[in-house]
């Protein structure tokens, strides 16, 4: 018989695990995901999914050998605390999917879905509250910015789903998409909205 277990105790699994930021989103909410890749099709009795994010240095992006060293260790250190979340919970009687720091990932191009790994982490660190997509494609999380990875885990468990963050960090803010020498962005921020409605 399962235990009771909250949100709150959740979130203590988390940060214990080495996570600077742990939220929830409802399975239920995520309709707009690629068929496939939504979390009843990695665990059909999903319910829950915990978003677990942790930050790294901005010192590590001004030289690419110690960044790609960084990314390999956050990728390892995420994918090692969603599943030290997962064997909490399954000792509470719950069942659990990881999704690895390096396994989240969908994006849209030109109208086409291109699909990696199982579902978007990115996307459900939005439902989850813990930052919005901003016009640059990235999730911007209000403290960290731009540089938390990410990793997730699915259970059937039902938790309280965390609010979305408010989206007005982009409003009347185009410093991105003029920024971007390839002009990448603008697609973006035309029709970014219309495509993630259920994020936005």
């Amino acid at each position: 018989m399962p235990n009771n277990l909250t949100s709150e105790m959740v979130k203590k699994y988390g940060l214990n695990a080495g996570a600077n930021v742990v939220g929830i989103a409802a399975a239920k909410d995520f309709g707009f995901a690629p068929e496939g890749f939504k979390p009843a099709d990695v665990l059909p009795e999903c319910r829950s999914v915990i978003v677990l994010g942790a930050a790294s240095s901005p010192e590590v992006l001004k030289d690419i050998a110690e960044y790609t060293a960084s990314r390999n260790a956050m990728l390892t250190a995420m994918t090692n605390t969603a599943k030290d979340v997962a064997k909490r919970i399954k000792a509470d009687g719950f069942k659990t999917k990881v999704i690895s720091a390096a396994g989240g990932k969908w994006v849209e191009v030109g109208g086409r879905k291109e699909q990696f790994g199982y579902i978007s982490l990115k996307h459900a660190a939005a439902l989850a509250g813990l930052g919005v997509i901003g016009k640059n494609y990235l999730l911007t999380n209000p403290r960290y910015g731009n540089l938390l990875w990410l990793s997730a885990v699915l259970t059937d468990a039902q938790l309280t789903p965390d609010e979305r963050a408010g989206s007005a960090m982009c409003d009347g803010c185009d410093k991105c998409v003029r920024a971007c020498p390839a002009g990448a962005l603008d697609d973006f921020a035309a029709f970014g909205r219309k495509r993630f409605p259920k994020i936005f």
